[in-house]
């Protein structure tokens, strides 16, 4: 509607020339808050201590930071921001950074190159339940389902399958490739 197309270019138009608070559209676990992130133009990140966009390879941010948005502009579908941000996170050996990392990709339709970072993630923490499951998530996309049920019983594993956000959405994707 004509409506939705005006709200749609407001956003974009705020986007693209100063802050503008992110609508929420990603997965509901990763551990985020559930404010919307702050979303600066490529290459800056919000600065909670000076409430200013700032070039997020400044020094008075630190890599927490850094991290913390970079998974919340993931998780609200800034993926190209997301990437920016985390590229100028200085420990690349930190899981969670590699996940969120391979979210974006894979999200952008990269899913191999996802993929990839998840490994590496997994390498490094084998059991966060999240890039287990955007794992699983990425091999389902690419038909590997005998893999992404793989992921779904490690998942399982690791927290259960009753009160585990992580398990309920590749469960529910799995149950219609039975």
């Amino acid at each position: 509607s004509a409506s939705k197309r005006t709200i749609l270019a407001a956003a974009l138009i705020a986007t693209a020339f100063a802050p503008a608070f992110a609508m929420s559209g990603g997965d509901s676990n990763g551990g985020g808050s559930s404010t919307p992130p702050v979303v600066c133009k490529k290459g800056w990140v919000w600065s909670k201590q000076m409430q200013r966009c700032l070039p997020a390879n400044t020094g008075s941010l630190d890599d927490k930071e850094r991290l913390d948005q970079g998974r919340a502009l993931a998780l609200a579908g800034y993926y190209d921001n997301a990437l920016a941000v985390l590229d100028t996170v200085t420990d690349k050996n930190n899981a969670e950074v590699l996940t969120y990392i391979g979210y974006s990709h894979r999200k952008m339709g990269d899913v191999d190159v996802g993929i990839g970072f998840y490994k590496q993630a997994l390498a490094i923490d084998p059991k966060n339940a999240n890039t287990r499951e955007y794992l699983g998530e990425g091999y389902l996309s690419i038909g590997k389902i005998e893999r992404a049920r793989a992921e779904l019983a490690t998942i399982e594993t690791l927290c259960g399958n009753r009160e585990c956000d992580q398990y309920e959405d590749p469960a529910h994707a799995l149950a219609g490739h039975a």
